[in-house]
This record gives structure tokens, sequence and C-alpha cells, in this order.
């Protein structure tokens, strides 16, 4: 026994109710108003034109539609429907001189004049080609939409396994550079305060868990992500010196509120990694504002070159390239980023807005 999902039961049954619909309309209400005894194989004709119709319609809709037309051979497609046509009529005449059924509708009209034979009328085969035409367009346009609605899911699946296949790559370039920046800051603070190495061991340890578990999902509660900025942001302190300014605003959000994971931690590490010197007087500033469902994040930090000994003095900015990508796939038109360099101060500033609906 076949078993039919809802959809393929919806289908069905607006295709026989369709077909019922345009028989009654086209073949059935038009001789009733005719008003005289029509002949029994006057009906017989018609069953058999709407056998012809429905076939023709299925054939060309689910074979010579997908095989020829949208193969590109319009030439043989077009050949064809003509040949059909010319075939269509002909059978149609031949069914009804073989039930004699002009003789019999001239006595069903004119019963008191004799039958005399005069020819077909034109006007009735141009009515048959015309109903034929019909149903060859709307098979078509049937045929055509589905193959397009076929093209668009399967595009769709595929810009999503894409997209997906994305993110995961740039996820994985992340979290080993927001790592290898994380360890080479507890390296230095080793040589400074053992104590405060350790502690900052702890913390890290406790942000592992975060990126573990929370970066392998699409997205987590934006309170977690604050937790983790508050996290990181306070690694960040043991080892600055007191040349080093802090300016921290950070919102506790709403738990309703989500987000995608360490998308912000790229633009911390930007602040930190360029805006410190252990010969000058520096000042980061970092705000984070929640309005509703949008998030104002903000940072702005002195440019200091990074030591030339440095892992990270070679590095191309990749967290950073890497996070806008993100943003243009997860918050297409949801998102506004703005970054720059204000030469006069020798400042960096970055703004960036998302709508988390």
């Amino acid at each position: 026994m076949i078993n039919l999902n809802p959809k393929s039961r919806v289908s069905i049954l607006v295709h026989i109710l369709g077909w019922a619909m345009l028989s009654t309309v086209l073949l059935l209400l038009s001789p009733l108003s005719w008003r005289v005894d029509i002949p029994l194989e006057f009906w017989f004709r018609q069953v058999l034109m709407a056998i012809f119709l429905i076939s023709l319609f299925y054939v060309n809709m689910l074979w010579f539609v997908p095989n020829v037309l949208l193969k590109g051979k319009h030439a043989i497609y077009l050949l064809t429907i003509i040949l059909g046509g010319v075939l269509f009529v002909g059978l149609l005449i031949y069914a009804e001189n073989f039930l004699n059924l002009p003789e019999l509708m001239h006595k069903a009209f004119n019963p008191d004049k004799p039958y005399v034979n005069k020819g077909r009328r034109i006007s009735g085969d141009v009515f048959n080609i015309m109903i034929y035409l019909l149903t060859i367009g709307i098979s078509t346009s049937v045929a055509s939409v589905q193959k397009w609605q076929k093209d668009e899911l399967l595009r769709r699946e595929l810009d999503e396994q894409r997209i997906n296949t994305e993110l995961s790559y740039l996820k994985a370039q992340i979290n080993p550079h927001f790592f290898f920046n994380t360890l080479n800051n507890i390296y230095a603070l080793t040589n400074l305060d053992v104590k405060k190495a350790q502690e900052a061991l702890l913390k890290l340890s406790r942000m592992m868990r975060y990126v573990l578990y929370e970066n392998q999902k699409n997205e987590t509660l934006l309170s977690r992500e604050v937790g983790f900025i508050n996290d990181y942001i306070e690694l960040m302190k043991m080892r600055l010196t007191e040349k080093v300014t802090l300016n921290i605003s950070v919102e506790e959000p709403k738990d309703d509120l989500v987000i995608a994971p360490m998308l912000l931690l790229p633009f911390l590490e930007n602040s930190f990694k360029h805006g410190v010197s252990s010969q000058h007087p520096s000042e980061i500033m970092i705000k984070l504002e929640v309005m509703g469902s949008t998030v104002f994040f903000e940072t702005k930090n002195h440019i200091f070159p990074a030591y030339s000994d440095s892992p990270e003095a070679n590095e191309n900015g990749i967290g950073l390239v890497n996070t806008q990508r993100r943003l243009s796939l997860l918050y297409p038109d949801k998102y506004r980023l703005k970054f720059g360099k204000d030469e006069d101060k020798q400042e960096y500033w970055v703004n960036l807005t998302i709508n988390l609906e």
C-alpha cells in the first residue's frame, strides 16, 4: 500500500478539483445550455475529449517538458506540439464520424429538416485547438514552475551547507587565534608574577569551557557572551601596568537575547594587542549597551606597533577579517560595522550595531 504524505494528498486533491472544474465549465455547462435532447454519443465524445486532454497534460508536464523543452530542444518541442495539435483534432474528427455525431446533432437541433452533409464547421475545430493549446500552456507552466521551485530549493540547501561549512571554518580559525594570543599573554606574565599567572590560568580554563561548549553552537545567550567578555577583560588586566587606563562600560543584557558565540572577541583582542605600550601611557575604551533587541558595541584604543620579535607582528588580522565575514553571513542587513584610524590622535576605533531579532 502506498503511503502519501499530507503535501502529496493535497496536491492530488488540487489536481482532481482542477480537472473537475475545467471539465464542468468547458465540456458540460455549455452543452446543457442548448436546451435540446443531446444524444448519448455526444457525451461519449466529451468524455473522450477529456481523457485526451488529461493525458496530454500529464505527458507534457511529467515527461516532455523536463526531457525536451528544459533540455534546450526548443525546435523539437515546438514541432511536436504542432503535430500533437493536428493529431488531437484528427482523433476528435475520427471519433465524431465513427459515432455518426454530425447527423445525430443535426437531428437534435433540427428534427424537422433532413440531414445534408455540408462539411465541418471551422469554428468547432478552432475551439478544440484553443482548448488543446490552453491545456499544453498550463501543463508547461506547471512543469516550469515545479522545476524552478526544485532548483531554488536545491540552491538554498547548497547555500545553507556552504554557509554552515564556511562558518565552521571561520570559527575554527578564530579559536586557535584566541588561544594563541591569550597563552602568549600568560607566558609573558610568568616572568613578572607567578601567582597572577596561576590566577590567569584559572580564568582561562573557565573561558575554555565556554569556548568548548558554547562555540560549537550557532547561538548562545548574550548574557553568557558578556560574561565571557568580562572574563577576558579581567584576564587582560592582570598583565597591564599603571600606564594603561581602562574605560570599561559593559551592560548586563536580558537573558532572552541570543548572539553568535565569540563574535565580539576579535575586536577586544585588537584593542589590547595594539593599544598597550610598556613605555607610553595609553587608554582603552570598551563599551557595550543593549537597547531592546539591539546591541551597541564600541572600542577605542591608541595605536602602538607590535614588537618585531612577537608572533603577532607579522599577523595579517585574520580574526577581524573572519568576524566581518561571520557578520555578513549570520546577520545580513541586520548589522552595521564601522572602524578606522584617527591619525591626529593616533587612535583606532570600532562601532558595531547588531539587531538580534
